[in-house]
């Protein structure tokens, strides 16, 4: 029994030492298992995984409501028919109230269901934005993982999410963005990255760098050759004024020609006719009237107030908003106003208010922007074409042309239609893309005589759009028709013609008049094409080659600046300004910067004006909100000095006032402030267009600040002032009293050169030049032939022959669209003056409803009797039923008085009833009682 048992105990030990040694083995065996294991997961795949993983998360962030996706929600509701039940974050009286109540969830009047409502609504919100930082934090997390394992598509989203946050929850991280971008751009050669490098390098954004302009040169140069379009226009616009380099206006002319030409490529790949160019952005000083305000800046006096984003201005000012607008229109247009129809329609096809000068194709202004609709567009413009052409033909290709004696003498506002449907039909908007119908709808706008028509048909035949069917012939007699009637679009296809056939003379002259007649877009490529030709011939003399480089400088930076589609910088800063956030407001300033580098005036000008720091009237006092940021006020002075060097003559002012307050600039006496201020005053003085700057001046002068004081010369500046704006009346008249009393206790006191108050002194003390006279002639103007005083100045800058024809004609032009016809009428004011008269139409007692409105015309002429009979009888009904009230009244209170008085005289016979109260009236027997006239 014990051997056994010794037995099976040896048995066990060798066992438990087997299972040992296997374990053990196993043990040493493991790290080599997972080594290998590791080797098998490919890094590669790995970061393609965590970037894809990334980017699904970043879309359904982005794709969050415009509400969630700028700010964190602060709702949510998980219980069913949540659909129903109010949004916190919604519009209307119902949302704002609740968002009231959740400041006021704490005080104990407030129903215990509706503050635990509330307690849910708000603990659902935070839970819902924590899930949504999360998701956040996953996407960083996931683009850096990736970035780390090589993946340049991960680093390079890395950057552009830390720089541009699409939404409240992505942090903003300059810093993490500058070292993807750069690390992308050592690593891959980017272009994108390499531009926003150099931007860092030329601002230095956040301190993240110092500023370097001849890093940011380089890194502009690699990206620039690399094609990036924005880099050929900082490069262009570098080269232009002469930052980081010298000026070098051919440098300018190779770099903005690339960009131009990109702009051009893209614009030509659109539908027939090219892409739909983008809104012209406006600035924002322009949004309240100017930078100084409506009437004392030149952006809203002279010919600038009649443009669209001042007429916007004056909207907003007025209380108008396009909420109201918009109905108003609907409203009209929807009970068969043919006129409110088409110009609603015209509205939501160009998605803008006001539209540009020039034709449909010049596109429409970005400050009345409204929600484009090619499908409302098309069923109003249907609405319109359909009184004249109720059907369509069985075949398109082969419309009845109706007769002379069936078709009316004129379409009206029907063959305006057309010419829009046919252009939908021709580019697919809306619609789908038919050459033949648009052919359909173009030949019978054409038959009154439509110009859009008749330029749609010169496409179709120029193109070939129709059975390939090409007629230069046919297509240039439509061009011809529609240029007769002064179709910008029109004449630059006249142009194309001739350009492409070498004859370079007419084609300038088509394309200037595209110019004149607003052109936006192509005329001036082809323009700046010839003026670029000229300048690389060398055949041109060098003052005259010269203004040839700069012309084409010019006009190739506005086709660049047009011409974008895919990198709007202007348009995503204003959707970002306008949210009012501070998140918002930094990454439009942010993009306003990248553009302004770029060279775009507008972005320049916005930046400037939101760095301002000379807004407050109380600067330099104890009472100033804030102290003024020099280096902030730098900044701001360099925008304003490069949006003036564009010809921005209210910057140009801006600049002169800082230098006058010492904002921005370096520390120098006051005097050379002053010199220089008065030096940038008498720069927009020059140009007759700002009467701030004259005054400016004049008060320099009266002073001896800047300038020697003359007070001559400061009187000269105040009557300039009132001459060129009639609004400075008021201060220059206070000005001139206050000069006047000065110049007399000068003279008082012994001084020379004092102002008289006779006019004959001052009248010959002018100069020939002041008021030039034909000397040996005699000969006087007539009375109907306009004086030299009449016209308007011509500017200084370079000049080269034939410039004095076409400033006159662009004067002539510019008188001719003063007086243009309906398609230029201002839509704000319309309604206005629609509105004005059908209250005028009404009268005093007129309809106010819409329903009583609505029921105007003639079409309802007999019900209109009826009613007024029946009206008129219910009125004297109602006198008849209120007369006997009155009366039956009247007997009731005599009887009720009755009783009083005969119960007080049961009640106590010895007192006398009180005598009626006469009010103002002497009691009876009083002598003055006979002063007052009483008919008895």
């Amino acid at each position: 029994m014990r051997l056994t048992k010794r037995k099976m105990r040896k048995a066990s030990l060798a066992t438990f030492c087997v299972v040992a040694l296997a374990a053990l083995a196993n043990a040493n065996d493991a790290p080599a298992t997972t080594a290998e294991t590791l080797q098998t997961v490919d890094p590669v795949a790995e970061a393609s995984r965590a970037y894809k993983q990334a980017m699904s998360t970043l879309a359904t962030l982005t794709a969050l409501p415009p509400m969630q996706s700028e700010e964190p929600s602060h709702h949510t509701t998980s219980v069913p028919f949540s659909s129903f039940l109010p949004n916190m974050q919604g519009q209307g009286p119902i949302a704002s109230a609740m968002r009231i109540l959740i400041k006021l969830r704490n005080h104990s009047w407030l129903p215990s269901f509706l503050t635990d409502y509330i307690g849910r609504e708000l603990s659902n919100g935070r839970r819902k934005d924590e899930d949504l930082k999360g998701k956040a934090v996953k996407v960083i997390d996931l683009l850096q993982h990736a970035a780390e394992l090589g993946h340049m598509d991960a680093l390079y989203t890395l950057g552009q999410v830390s720089l541009f946050p699409p939404n409240s929850y992505f942090p903003t991280d300059p810093v993490t963005a500058y070292e993807s971008f750069n690390s992308h751009a050592k690593l891959t050669g980017n272009a994108s990255s390499q531009a926003l490098v150099g931007f860092f390098h030329s601002t230095g954004y956040h301190s993240i760098v110092p500023p370097d302009q001849a890093k940011a040169q380089l890194y502009l140069t690699f990206a620039a050759h690399g094609n990036h379009k924005g880099a050929q226009m900082a490069m262009g616009y570098r080269y232009w004024s002469g930052i980081g380099v010298g000026e070098n206006c051919m440098g300018a002319l190779d770099w903005y020609e690339d960009a131009a030409e990109q702009a051009m490529a893209r614009f030509l790949s659109g539908p027939p006719g090219g892409r739909t160019l983008p809104l012209t952005p406006p600035r924002l000083s322009d949004l309240v009237g100017g930078v100084f305000g409506p009437g004392a800046s030149v952006a809203s006096t002279g010919l600038s107030a009649g443009r669209a984003v001042i007429k916007t201005a004056n909207a907003r000012a007025a209380g108008e908003t396009w909420e109201d607008l918009l109905e108003y229109y609907l409203f009209n247009a929807d009970r068969g106003e043919i006129d409110f129809a088409y110009r609603l329609g015209k509205i939501y096809y160009q998605g803008s208010i006001y539209g540009a000068p020039g034709g449909i194709a010049s596109g429409g202004d970005g400050a009345s922007t409204v929600p484009r609709d090619f499908h409302r567009a098309r069923y109003y413009f249907n609405k319109i074409a359909r009184q004249v052409w109720p059907r369509d033909p069985a075949n398109p290709r082969q419309p009845d042309r109706p007769s002379k004696e069936d078709s009316p003498v004129s379409a009206g506002y029907a063959a305006l239609a057309a010419g829009y449907l046919g252009r939908m039909y021709l580019r697919g908007e809306g619609v789908r893309q038919d050459f033949v119908l648009a052919k359909m709808w173009f030949e019978r706008g054409a038959d009154y005589n439509e110009k859009e028509c008749h330029n749609g048909l010169g496409i179709i035949w120029r193109d070939g759009l129709v059975d390939g069917k090409k007629d230069m012939k046919k297509a240039l007699k439509h061009f011809a028709i529609a240029s007769t009637q002064e179709l910008a679009e029109a004449q630059v296809n006249i142009g194309k013609y001739h350009y492409e056939r070498g004859d370079l003379k007419l084609a300038t002259a088509y394309f200037e008049t595209a110019l004149r007649q607003g052109s936006p877009f192509e005329a001036y490529y082809y323009l700046a094409n010839i003026q670029a030709h000229q300048v690389r011939s060398k055949m041109l003399p060098a003052e005259i080659a010269g203004s040839s480089c700069a012309v084409a400088v010019s006009f190739y930076k506005l086709v660049a600046e047009r011409g974008i589609w895919e990198d709007d910088l202007l348009r995503d800063a204003g959707q970002s300004w306008s949210l009012g956030t501070e998140r918002g407001n930094e990454l439009a300033m942010l993009r306003w910067w990248i553009a302004a580098e770029r060279g775009f005036e507008v972005a320049q000008n916005n930046l400037a004006y939101v760095l301002d720091q000379d807004k407050s009237i109380l600067r330099f006092t104890r009472f100033a909100p804030h102290s003024p940021s020099n280096d902030t006020a730098r900044l701001a002075l360099t925008q304003w000095i490069r949006s003036a060097a564009q010809r921005n003559v209210d910057a140009l002012v801006k600049v002169g006032d800082y230098y006058y307050h010492g904002l921005g600039v370096p520390d120098e006496p006051e005097s050379v402030r002053w010199e220089k201020a008065a030096g940038y005053y008498q720069s927009a003085a020059d140009t007759q267009l700002s009467a701030l700057a004259m005054w400016n001046l004049g008060w320099m002068y009266e002073n001896g600040v800047g300038v020697p004081q003359d007070f001559h010369l400061a009187k000269r500046h105040y009557d300039l002032a009132y001459e060129t704006n009639a609004e400075a009346y008021l201060p220059v008249l206070l000005s001139l009293m206050k000069l006047h009393v000065r110049s007399i206790w000068h003279t008082l006191m012994g001084g020379q050169n004092g102002l008289t108050i006779w006019d004959g002194d001052e009248e010959t003390s002018r100069s020939y030049y002041d008021n030039p006279e034909i000397e040996g002639g005699g000969q006087e103007q007539g009375a109907g032939q306009p004086s030299i005083d009449q016209g308007e100045e011509y500017e200084d800058g370079p000049w080269y022959i034939g410039k004095a024809r076409d400033d006159f004609n662009r004067q002539r032009g510019q008188r001719a669209a003063d007086q243009g016809g309906h398609d230029e009428e201002d839509p704000v004011l319309w309604a206005r003056e629609r509105r004005q008269a059908e209250a005028d139409r009404d009268g005093d007692f007129g309809p106010e409803e819409y329903f009583d409105g609505a029921m105007r015309g003639h079409r309802y002429r007999e019900e209109e009797d009826v009613d007024e009979f029946a009206e008129t009888m219910l009125l004297v009904v109602l006198c008849l039923m209120v007369s006997t009230l009155l009366y039956v009244r009247g007997r009731w209170m005599e009887r009720i008085r009755r009783e009083e008085e005969e119960r007080r005289r049961q009640q106590g016979g010895v007192q006398q009833p009180q005598q009626q109260n006469g009010g103002v009236f002497p009691p009876p027997g009083d002598p003055a009682r006979d002063d007052w006239a009483i008919l008895r």
